[in-house]
């Protein structure tokens, strides 16, 4: 806003200059409040006398005053008074005003360096820098001003907003409370002095001072949604939302509420509205890279892996140095099997921060995919000591090794965790660990009290388990791929024999075949690919007895052997070990009819209660309700028996996961012989084998077989009776 001109000044001398007494006269009118008729005077003298500096100054005035649009004067009195501090700063703060925070800048430093200790441009100049970025530049300046004027609540409560930027939220409250001291009805002050008390973990003052700036500017959408902050704090995210809707309700499009409210729907288990929410943060905001984390955030926990890696890498191209993105990305990029390039980001990250929790926390997972569980369990270690309420440290180290009853601290500490309001996947991760905690003492009562507890909790998570669309399902490719069609397969269709497919009930023993085969020179483990379901949908789109459905076949099977080959390197067999893939064993070998197909049998029981006690990553809702367990299963059982009947017996083999574990070498030799190689002795020893696994089962296939694992479901038969009509399908 320009200044004030104080009368008595004597304008400086400029060719055509007009008279001292006419420059008072106008300037008298200006505080009188005659505006229009100053902006009509002046206007008609520039006409006569367009290069007198004075005239634009108090035509400038004039025109702010009247809330017009003044820039053009002040640039010009910039323009023709180059050395009058006040034009500059005048001309400086209306450009600040305008958001051209850069031509602002150099204006007020120009002024400044002709009267430094003016204190409004030393405030404008401050802003100036907070704008552009340079929050530790304007602390300074904003200090200069407060020599000048201490009491005023306007520079403090700025001093604060930089502070809080650099991350000093204790200095920060302290200006604030001291510019309240000047302003005590400022909501806005209120408002910041809430940000920075959350920021310092003081919750209920912080809420204190959110309530106290809603109820002086109940329209202030930022205090609304700092009182969701605080409250989600807390742990109460219910009221949270309450918050963040209310600051949406006064600005739709305050992107910032909508991220946070997001967040919190997603800590709540509402995942697809938090997509949809982020989302429409990234379209009205598309250049600020934490819409783009955030949205990854909600795409990585629906599990669609590619696309939450195209966001993160968004975040990065506009904020190179975003630490959360990087390590999303990485933690990405390992759910897809890409571990070195995972590992590459962590230790980007650990290279600036060493002490970066999340980085230290992945880079562990990564070293116990590799087998290395020392290692990850000493960075585990360290995690907790850095924080001892990281939730997803204790987790993982239940996950690779056995626990005993000498885990006393850690056992008191997962219970004191769990006794807190969590984010509600924190809260299903720490009961698994203590049903697994339990399992391993032997305290199967309180195990499945707790592996119960996770597995109502995970059905908060979107919509449950649809049993009539798997019927549908399973009845569609049974009819489509029957006998008739399976003894029309042609080899032509692909002569390959590089994919060997273990199929099979997850937990049946489908991790442990793969880290047989891929114990031989020959073989290289690929993990769980995801294709088939994509390729079934593709097919059905097109009509499956169609003719286009048809010539869809051999671009599937040139597409998926492209993926594979990828990744085997000189071996002459990939294992593809995705265990959903019985649903297409049909669609499998109709492809690649050359392609052998493992079936891992397990005892029912065993099997389900295996699943029932997991937290997977990618597995249906089915998974969390024993009766729906019992459900899939009955659906698995038909689908194989199906492929039983009408596949030939060359294109599968079924390997009893009991039969294996009491035998090993012969059927070890048995499934070596059915992928077409020659028997090696290193498969025995696969416990040894170096690979990367990421599954469930990484800390099992490391282990020796032993047969600890059959017959499990004994030590929790009273809690399975809605399975005991299982026993004996297999």
């Amino acid at each position: 806003m320009p200044r004030a001109i104080p009368p008595q000044r004597t304008p400086p001398t400029y060719p055509h200059a007009l008279s001292t007494h006419e420059i008072d006269t106008l300037v008298r009118m200006l505080e009188q409040g005659r505006l229009h008729e100053v902006e009509e005077r002046t206007l008609a003298l520039l006409k006569t006398h367009p290069a007198t500096g004075m005239v634009w100054k108090i035509l400038s005035v004039a025109l702010v005053r009247q809330g017009k649009n003044a820039l053009r004067a002040l640039e010009r009195t910039a323009e023709l008074m180059p050395n009058d501090s006040e034009a500059l700063s005048n001309l400086g703060s209306a450009l600040l005003a305008e958001g051209q925070h850069a031509a602002a800048l150099a204006n007020l430093r120009r002024a400044l360096e002709l009267q430094p200790d003016d204190p409004a441009t030393l405030v404008d100049a401050a802003d100036a820098l907070r704008a552009l970025g340079r929050a530790g530049e304007s602390v300074a300046l904003y200090e200069r001003a407060l020599q000048r004027e201490p009491r005023v609540g306007e520079v403090l409560n700025n001093l604060g907003n930089a502070l809080l930027e650099l991350g000093r939220p204790a200095e920060a409250a302290a200006h604030y409370r001291a510019a309240l001291e000047d302003r005590p009805k400022d909501a806005g002050i209120h408002c910041n002095l809430g940000n920075a008390l959350r920021q310092l973990g003081q919750f209920r003052e912080a809420i204190a001072s959110s309530e106290r700036a809603i109820a002086l500017n109940p329209s202030l959408g930022m205090a609304h949604n700092n009182l969701g902050l605080s409250l989600a704090g807390l742990g109460e995210r219910e009221q949270a939302v309450a918050g963040y809707r209310q600051a949406l309700a006064l600005n739709p499009t305050d992107v910032k509420a909508l991220g946070n409210l997001g967040t919190v729907l997603r800590e709540l288990g509402e995942h697809r509205e938090a997509l949809r929410l982020h989302g429409k943060a990234v379209e009205l905001e598309p250049q600020r890279p934490e819409n783009h984390c955030e949205l990854g955030d909600s795409l990585y926990e629906l599990r669609r892996l590619a696309e939450a890696g195209d966001s993160y890498r968004r975040a990065l191209a506009l904020r190179p140095a975003y630490p959360a993105a990087q390590v999303h990305l990485a933690t990405a990029l390992r759910a897809q099997g890409r571990a070195a390039e995972a590992e590459a980001g962590c230790r980007a990250v650990l290279a600036v921060d060493p002490s970066h929790i999340d980085a230290l926390s992945l880079l562990a997972e990564l070293h116990a995919d590799r087998g290395k569980f020392q290692q990850a369990h000493e960075l585990f270690e360290r995690v907790i000591e850095l924080n001892p309420d990281y939730t997803s440290a204790y987790c993982s180290i239940t996950a690779h090794r056995r626990m005993t009853r000498d885990d006393t601290l850690w056992l008191k500490r997962a219970q004191a965790l769990l006794e807190r309001s969590l984010p509600l996947s924190e809260q299903i991760g720490l009961c698994y660990a203590l049903g697994k905690y339990f399992d391993d003492v032997a305290q199967y009562d309180d195990a499945f009290q707790h592996y119960r507890q996770a597995n109502e909790l995970t059905k908060r998570h979107g919509p449950g388990y649809d049993r009539d669309k798997l019927v549908r399902l399973r009845e569609r490719i049974s009819r489509h791929f029957d006998a008739a069609r399976m003894r029309r397969v042609q080899v032509g269709t692909s002569s390959s024999e590089l994919p060997v497919f273990v199929i099979g009930m997850p937990r049946s023993g489908t991790s442990l075949a793969e880290q047989i085969l891929a114990s031989h020179p020959q073989v290289f483990g690929a993990g769980e690919v995801r294709f088939w379901d994509q390729a079934f949908a593709r097919l059905e789109k097109e009509g499956l007895e169609s003719e286009a459905a048809m010539r869809i076949v051999p671009e599937l099977a040139r597409e998926y052997l492209g993926r594979v080959s990828g990744l085997a390197g000189s071996a002459c067999r990939v294992i593809d070990k995705m265990p959903a893939n019985f649903l297409h064993a049909g669609l499998i070998h109709a492809t690649l009819p050359r392609a052998r197909i493992i079936h891992m049998q397990r005892h029912p029981l065993d099997t389900c209660l295996s699943v029932y006690c997991q937290n997977f990553f990618n597995v249906g809702r089915y998974a969390n309700d024993l009766d729906d367990l019992a459900h899939y299963y009955g659906e698995y059982v038909r689908i194989t028996d199906h492929w039983r009947a009408v596949l030939p017996t060359e294109a599968l083999l079924e390997v009893p996961y009991e039969g294996l574990v009491e035998d090993q070498e012969r059927w070890s030799r048995r499934m070596v012989e059915f992928i077409g190689l020659e028997w090696d002795p290193r498969c025995l020893e696969f416990h040894q084998t170096q690979r990367v696994v990421i599954t469930a089962s990484k800390w099992q296939v490391r282990q020796k077989i032993h047969s600890t694992s059959i017959g499990r479901w004994r030590n929790y038969e009273k809690h399975l009776t809605s399975l005991r009509h299982l026993l004996g399908k297999n």
